[in-house]
């Protein structure tokens, strides 16, 4: 029992001195980030991509009018009277400028603006919530995404998260510059309304969520028991002991938690 509780403690000591500074986090890293009210962030400024989904707003011309449109892996939209436009790399007020001229081409319009293009689909960008969150992956970014938000459409931290740490990291693709992380405090956040460090995303950003000190221990531990209980098991169950010390081991595996 001594000697477990030895172990135990030792890789507590470990992972708090390795979690403690394994973050390189630096809190005027957060300069590199926009705060949403210091920017326009309307998806007028989206820039298209595919596989993009855009509606097309033209009452003047039904033929196009409402029509959605997903950009082809070659960067174009197609319209039967219109032809084809090339919109990838623009934003959707260009895309609708270069259309309109197109349009006059063939019908009589009014008005200073009588298209609208909107994009209904963001699918082409991502940015990436990794950690102890309710669904961690791939999100689709829209341009409008802050830390908060993109936390909430997760699933928010986990009981195993640690909330005052959470690292959001802007990567470089310059080998020789380094990438931006600050923390961010969620509880601070969530519970009492502090949105100072609710920047605005970019695509590719990356929001990790870490576990506590004591979540990390028991995932050690766990990864370190469950090859010994996976072999017990399989020793047992080939005829290696007797069947009440099989029973026993099995429920190590099984119904002790590892899903052996």
């Amino acid at each position: 029992m001594k000697c477990s509780r030895t172990v135990i403690l030792t890789i507590l000591s470990l992972l708090t001195v390795s979690l403690t500074g394994c973050f390189s986090s630096n809190p005027k890293d957060i300069e590199a980030f926009l705060m949403p009210n210091n920017v326009d962030v309307s998806a007028k400024n989206y820039i298209l991509h595919p596989p993009d989904d855009v509606q097309i707003h033209c009452s003047s011309v039904p033929e196009i009018n409402m029509q959605t449109q997903q950009i082809r892996p070659d960067g174009k939209i197609g319209f039967e009277a219109i032809g084809e436009l090339y919109v990838a790399g623009k934003t959707p007020a260009q895309v609708a400028n270069e259309l309109r001229g197109k349009i006059l081409e063939l019908y009589q319009i009014e008005g200073d603006n009588p298209i609208d293009v909107r994009v209904v689909g963001f699918r082409s960008k991502r940015y990436y919530v990794l950690g102890q969150v309710g669904s961690p992956g791939a999100q689709a970014y829209s341009g409008r995404d802050t830390v908060l938000g993109a936390l909430a459409l997760a699933g928010s931290p986990t009981v195993l998260a640690w909330e005052q740490r959470i690292q959001v990291i802007r990567p470089s693709g310059d080998k020789n510059v380094k990438p931006k992380i600050f923390e961010f405090n969620f509880d601070r956040a969530a519970a009492h309304g502090d949105a100072s460090k609710d920047v605005l995303l970019q695509a590719g950003d990356i929001i990790y969520v870490p576990p506590t000190i004591l979540a990390a221990a028991a995932m050690k531990i766990e990864e370190f028991i469950r090859p010994i209980a996976r072999a017990f098991s399989g020793y047992y169950m080939f005829g290696g002991g007797s069947s009440q010390d099989a029973l026993r081991y099995r429920g190590v595996g099984g119904g002790g938690g590892y899903g052996y």
